[in-house]
C-alpha cells in the first residue's frame, strides 16, 4: 500500500515538473541522451529516499543532478576539451527558427567548456532562474562562491565566444571536433 502511494506521488511529481527537470538535465549533461541518462539516475536516488524527504522532493532531485553532473565532468575531462565550438560568424536571425537552434547549441557547447562548478551555477542562476541564495542552496556552496563562480563562469563564456568567431581559428587545419547530440 506504502509502496502503490509512493509510486502515484512520483507520478504525479514528474506529470508536474519532468519537462522542467529534463531540461535542466539536457543543459547539464550538454545532450538530450546524456540528460535523459542523468535525470534517470537522479530519479532512481529519488526513488531510494522518496520515503525519507519531506516536503517538495524537487529540491533533492536538482542537487541530485547537479552532483551527478558534476561527478561526470570530473570523468570526462579529456573528452571536454575536445568538444567543437561555433564555427566562426554564426548569426542568428529571430526570425530564423533554424538560426534559434543553432545559437542553443552554440550555448550548450560553450557551457561544455566551463569547469562543472561554474556551469552549475550559470544553469543554476540564469538557466534555472534561481536566486543566488537558491542557488548555493541547491548547489550546496555558500552564495560568494556562487557569486565568483558566476562571475568567472560568464567571463568565460564570453571569451569562449569571442575565440569561436576568431578568424585565426577558421584558418586552424585540425578543429577540435568534439561529438555533442
Amino acid at each position: 500500500m506504502e509502496a502503490e502511494q509512493a509510486a502515484a506521488d512520483l507520478e504525479r511529481f514528474l506529470a508536474d515538473r519532468g519537462d522542467h527537470l529534463l531540461r535542466t538535465a539536457v543543459l547539464l549533461a550538454g545532450s538530450r541522451e546524456a540528460g535523459e541518462d542523468l535525470l534517470q539516475t537522479g530519479l532512481e536516488r529519488l526513488l531510494r529516499r522518496w520515503s525519507a524527504i519531506e516536503g517538495n522532493p524537487e529540491g533533492y532531485l536538482r542537487r541530485t543532478l547537479y552532483h551527478l553532473a558534476a561527478d561526470r565532468w570530473r570523468q570526462q575531462r579529456n573528452w571536454r576539451r575536445q568538444v567543437w565550438l561555433l564555427r566562426p560568424g554564426l548569426e542568428a536571425s529571430a526570425a530564423d527558427p533554424f538560426a534559434q537552434l543553432d545559437l542553443r547549441d552554440s550555448l550548450v557547447r560553450l557551457l561544455m567548456q566551463l569547469p562543472p562548478r561554474q556551469r552549475a551555477v550559470i544553469v543554476a542562476r540564469y538557466w534555472e532562474q534561481l536566486s543566488e541564495a537558491e542557488s548555493a542552496q541547491v548547489l550546496g556552496i555558500s552564495v560568494g562562491t556562487v557569486k565568483s563562480s558566476a562571475a568567472r563562469g560568464l567571463r568565460r563564456l564570453r571569451e569562449l565566444s569571442e575565440a569561436s568567431r576568431d578568424p585565426r581559428e577558421a584558418a586552424d587545419p585540425e578543429p577540435a571536433w568534439g561529438h555533442v547530440t
